[in-house]
């Protein structure tokens, strides 16, 4: 009798594994929709990476991975003392730089901007407006601004001569290559930006705004105090998964901005990737470039998510 009893109050325990097949029985649906994402990652991002091997070989197409030769840490050796490597970084920095501190709030402010239209109609209609630019591929961009910009009768330019009486060429000064880079940046993918911020400005709690009109503060005041903090979590988020890509400036669109005269500012390590691997044949020597860059971001992800926490922040994990 006391052993029924015992038996009777003991805690059922669910195995792992019948939790799991419940969980999945439960969400059949869910999990058949995510098997083709889940192939999409399987086979072009981590199937991929059985090639970084090369990394550490003298590769030779011909002889395939398991005969060519292993030279260990000579391409990392070779492309650290190549004199490109300092161009190309300081290339590469200071677009990541400029990307953040100029690109990265231009979707905040404006999702800031657009949470303060009132009218429904008008602010779905400005959403799509800028939403728009985020679907046109950088060839198609480019083209446009090069239309623009072009010294052969570019609206943009001529606009300048007339007011400045100055012809400039913005397409091959060297100068100008990186104000270029970011316009097309900002007005490309700004308003696709504010996408999540809105989604964060939408669960801002209501009645903290009510608080604050109620305590007499305006509507600066309450965008400093309420709004920014309410969404400084998503900010932070962003911020680090940005952080971690910056030596990922974007292959397509500095290749199409690259010319012979501004090539000094506009070689970054994708285009450098390329160059070598693709034109070149330098299999080996390429991959160890594009291994370094995904090391390093590696490393700023983790950095910045540490640093993140330390000041009392959310971060990835």
């Amino acid at each position: 009798m006391i052993h029924s009893i015992e038996t009777n109050d003991k805690p059922l325990k669910v195995s792992k594994v019948k939790k799991i097949q419940k969980n999945i029985k439960e969400n059949k649906w869910l999990y058949l929709l995510a098997i083709p994402g889940l192939l999409y990652f399987l086979l072009f991002k981590y199937g991929p990476m059985f090639g970084l091997v090369i990394a550490f070989q003298d590769y030779v197409p011909h002889l395939g991975i398991a005969e060519s030769k292993w030279v260990g840490i000579e391409n990392f050796k070779d492309f650290f003392i190549n004199p490109d490597f300092f161009r190309l970084m300081r290339n590469t920095l200071m677009l990541a730089f400029l990307n953040i501190a100029i690109v990265f709030p231009a979707p905040i402010i404006l999702a800031l901007l657009l949470n303060e239209i009132r009218n429904a109609l008008y602010k779905r209609f400005v959403q799509t407006l800028v939403y728009i630019p985020h679907f046109l591929s950088w060839t198609i961009v480019v083209s446009i601004f090069y239309i623009l910009f072009t010294v052969d009768g570019g609206a943009i330019v001529t606009l300048v001569n007339q007011i400045t009486g100055q012809e400039i060429d913005f397409l091959t000064n060297p100068n100008w290559f990186r104000p270029m880079i970011i316009l097309q940046n900002i007005w490309k993918e700004t308003g696709w930006g504010t996408i999540i911020f809105l989604a964060a400005l939408a669960n801002v709690d209501q009645e903290q705004y009510e608080a604050a009109i109620m305590d007499g503060a305006g509507r600066f005041a309450r965008l400093w105090h309420v709004t920014l903090p309410a969404i400084r979590s998503t900010i932070i988020l962003m911020l680090i998964m940005r952080v971690g890509s910056i030596l990922n400036t974007g292959f397509d669109q500095i290749y199409l901005m690259t010319n012979a005269l501004n090539r000094s500012v506009a070689d970054v390590f994708d285009t450098y990737v390329y160059m070598l691997g693709i034109t070149q044949g330098a299999y080996s020597y390429s991959t160890a470039v594009g291994l370094f860059k995904s090391v390093v971001g590696v490393i700023l992800v983790f950095s910045t998510n540490k640093l993140a926490k330390y000041f009392g922040q959310s971060g990835l994990y």
